[in-house]
């Protein structure tokens, strides 16, 4: 329930298309309306914590570079790229074509020529220096934002970066003792701290305000309620103040692991009065005055050097443009003298415009009211004035906008596509179909899946995870949990979602496909490699031989087998384990029935399989981080390129730092680093797919995760108000329903 917005889905919808070759016509007055969740007014580009705010700043921006409806990049928008999906020809245009050049050194050049054409919303012309300041704001030292720009292996980029830190985490690291004042005032340090506790309180707030907007409170909608919805105990006359209190003292004061961990909408520090003058830089040493592999080549170019190959940058190269003359300032931008449109470490005038985006988008911001966010058409749009003249997202419950479709109150909204959300739009249709007189849905694979994990530092024998033995005995738990795949998922989400057999989102181009050699459903062999099940086989059938596969894996994991049942463990494996689900309490998630099915099965060759039903799904991250989850239900967010160096990458053989996920699954296999990196180290897009398919192999050896469904998102379109004709066809995961915004009439 925690809102973490994944940094890699943040870069994803910076990268959306807002594309297509828009016309002209006579705007409506009659404002489209779309139901949203709620917003958090942090619609900056740079900024920007939830979809939702990030949703309302890609209606007034454009993007360097644009994805098509597979998800890949678009590397001649200026000039239009045609390119072939569902049988049907589309061309897709952006601001800029791009180039790129593997160099000799084992650098490469990516370099990118403007159109001369396109103006911000305000009139002002979009040129390559507001490229330039963009990529600087992203690359300051003190750029506290979600993209990670500055991680790419840009030429010169650490250089430019060392050498000053924020004054806020120098305080934070001197902590409230400090007597070293070289750096900063001892009237600031008592401010700061001082202010940490206004803000705590603020922030606490901020968590109790998203519980009861989301209706997550089933005990009221008190402080303490709400507390312990977020795992924490409070006396039922708690204020906010209490609840911070609670909080802090769980992290023994560390203020910045609190907020990284506790946020909900927003951090704590950005709940400062002061928090632009504390997030300024502060000179800790020595660093370069300008960023040597960013280069302005000419008037309407630009090129950005890497130090090396790597596969996912063209991704991370797709930032939002945005207006130096209103986020930055002209007076302070001087190519040639290292000046690039504000002061080093200081983004106050950046940050001073969060909750007021301005672009060369489709369409204006007007305001933030009463839950509306308005907006009216940029008649300046390089891709055609928007037909529908004024816009409005309107926050909505999930619970309510099915209905506010039906009650006209909406005309396009994302309720939760469940069964019984399929239920209702077919009643509504009168015709046993999601698609009629009243509604019409458009569905697209979740960026994501779901999956149950296995802890390969908790399961495995004589403390030896990446040991056959250990791999055999993980493999017997995901082979009977695996059988129950169908009938769990059919039972939750019916035909909103399907079962998946490898670890990654059927929405990537990498993803294997039935048709594929060597393609097998996940965990369906034995020990000895043949396959378990047969097509004539009955339920009960395939159950007795999923347990017999199992009691395989567990003799050969070392475990003593006698008379079909496990009677003994071997060194460092037990009889009886735990998997925790963040169900509520009350069974409610998708794998769920897998889970008892499995457990009952198990229970009948000697094994304990512990289901752990959690009422607070923070629980579930704090054991894993903790080392002591052996097993648990969750779903990952995925990502345009199937890079898979977070999740998997484990350092081993390598002097590099092991992805910031590794830890759930502890995987360490210095074959699967290795085709990792060089999954990085390739832009062809055929080997890249063949290197991943070897890391699924492997990751499916080592039995750390056991993939379980696809499920499906739905956009829902008021047929009788949105002339259908008019909205993009063939929506996508990767190119969603106002990728051609400006072409949307309502009837």
């Amino acid at each position: 329930m925690k809102k973490r917005v994944s940094l890699f889905l943040v870069l994803l919808m910076c990268l959306t298309a807002i594309a297509g070759c828009g016309g002209g016509g006579a705007a409506e007055n009659k404002p489209l309306v779309v139901g949203y969740s709620n917003f958090s007014s942090k619609f900056s580009p740079f900024f920007g914590e939830t979809a939702y705010d990030q949703d309302v700043a890609k209606m007034t921006s454009i993007y360097l570079l644009n994805t098509d409806r597979q998800g890949a990049v678009v590397e001649k928008g200026k000039t239009g790229e045609t390119r072939s999906y569902n049988n049907t020809d589309y061309t897709y245009y952006g601001p800029a074509d791009l180039t790129i050049t593997p160099n000799q050194d084992g650098t490469v050049d990516y370099d990118f020529e403007l159109r001369d054409d396109i103006k911000f919303s305000d009139g002002e012309p979009l040129t390559v220096d507001d490229v330039i300041f963009s990529m600087y704001v992203l690359s300051d030292p003190t750029y506290d934002g979600s993209s990670t720009f500055f991680a790419m292996p840009i030429k010169g980029m650490e250089a430019y970066r060392s050498g000053m830190t924020p004054l806020m985490d120098l305080i934070l690291e001197a902590g409230k003792d400090n007597k070293d004042f070289s750096k900063w005032d001892e009237a600031t340090q008592t401010a700061f701290w001082a202010e940490t506790e206004t803000a705590g309180a603020k922030f606490a707030q901020s968590i109790v305000d998203y519980c009861i907007a989301n209706g997550y409170n089933a005990e009221g909608d008190s402080v303490a309620a709400c507390a312990a919805n977020w795992g924490y105990e409070l006396a039922e006359d708690a204020t906010v103040e209490d609840f911070y209190a609670a909080m802090l003292e769980a992290y023994k004061g560390d203020v910045k692991a609190l907020s990284d961990t506790e946020k909900a909408d927003a951090s704590l520090f950005s709940l400062m009065d002061n928090y632009a003058e504390y997030s300024k830089g502060v000179e800790t040493g020595e660093s370069a005055p300008n960023i040597e592999g960013i280069q302005k080549t000419g008037d309407n170019t630009l090129r950005v050097t890497l130090t090396e190959v790597d596969a996912t940058a063209i991704y991370n190269l797709g930032i939002t443009i945005c207006p130096m003359h209103y986020y930055g300032d002209k007076e302070k931008y001087d190519y040639d003298n290292n000046m690039f449109g504000f002061e080093k470490g200081d983004l106050s005038t950046v940050r001073a415009k969060t909750t007021e985006p301005m672009g060369a988008g489709p369409y204006k911001f007007v305001k933030f009211e009463n839950g509306v966010v308005s907006f009216e058409a940029n008649d300046d749009y390089y891709l055609g004035a928007p037909k529908t003249k004024n816009m409005q997202f309107l926050e909505s419950q999930d619970q309510d906008k099915l209905n506010g479709i039906l009650t006209g109150t909406i005309d396009i909204t994302d309720p939760t596509y469940s069964l019984d959300t399929v239920k209702a739009i077919k009643k509504a249709n009168g015709n046993d179909d999601v698609n009629g007189d009243a509604i019409t849905t458009s569905t697209v694979d979740n960026l994501g899946y779901g999956y149950l994990g296995i802890s390969a530092e908790s399961v495995c024998v004589k403390g030896e995870k990446g040991s056959e033995a250990s791999k055999d005995l993980r493999k017997a738990f995901a082979t009977v949990l695996s059988l129950y795949r169908d009938v769990t998922v059919n039972s939750y989400y019916g035909e909103t979602a399907s079962v998946i057999n490898y670890p990654i989102s059927n929405t990537s181009w990498a993803a294997p496909q039935s048709s594929d050699d060597g393609y097998k459903v996940a965990f369906s062999v034995d020990v000895d490699g043949n396959d378990i099940y047969t097509s004539d086989m009955t339920d009960e059938q395939k159950e007795e031989a999923a347990l017999a596969a199992a009691l395989g894996f567990f003799e050969k994991a070392g475990y003593t087998v006698q008379d079909g049942k496990v009677t003994a463990a071997p060194e460092g494996a037990k009889m009886s384990y735990e998997v925790w689900i963040p169900a509520d309490g009350q069974g409610d998630h998708p794998s769920f029935m897998m889970l008892n099915l499995a457990s009952d099965a198990l229970k009948k060759i000697g094994i304990e399989l512990v289901v752990k039903d959690l009422a607070n799904s923070a629980d579930l991250w704090t054991g894993i981080e903790a080392g002591s989850v052996p097993m648990w239900c969750a779903a990952w967010q995925a990502t345009p390129d199937p890079d898979m160096y977070q999740v998997y990458f484990s350092g081993s053989g390598s002097d590099k730092e092991p992805g910031g996920s590794n830890y759930m699954y502890d995987i360490e296999d210095k074959e699967l680093d290795k085709l990792i990196l060089d999954g990085r180290a390739n832009m062809d897009q055929s080997y890249r797919k063949q290197v991943y398919k070897s890391c699924l192999d492997i990751i499916v050896d080592w039995a750390v995760e056991v993939p379980v469904y696809q499920r499906q998102n739905a956009i829902i379109f008021a047929t009788d108000r949105v002339k259908m004709e008019s909205v993009t066809p063939d929506i996508t995961t990767y190119w969603p329903w106002y990728s051609e915004i400006e072409k949307i009439e309502l009837k």
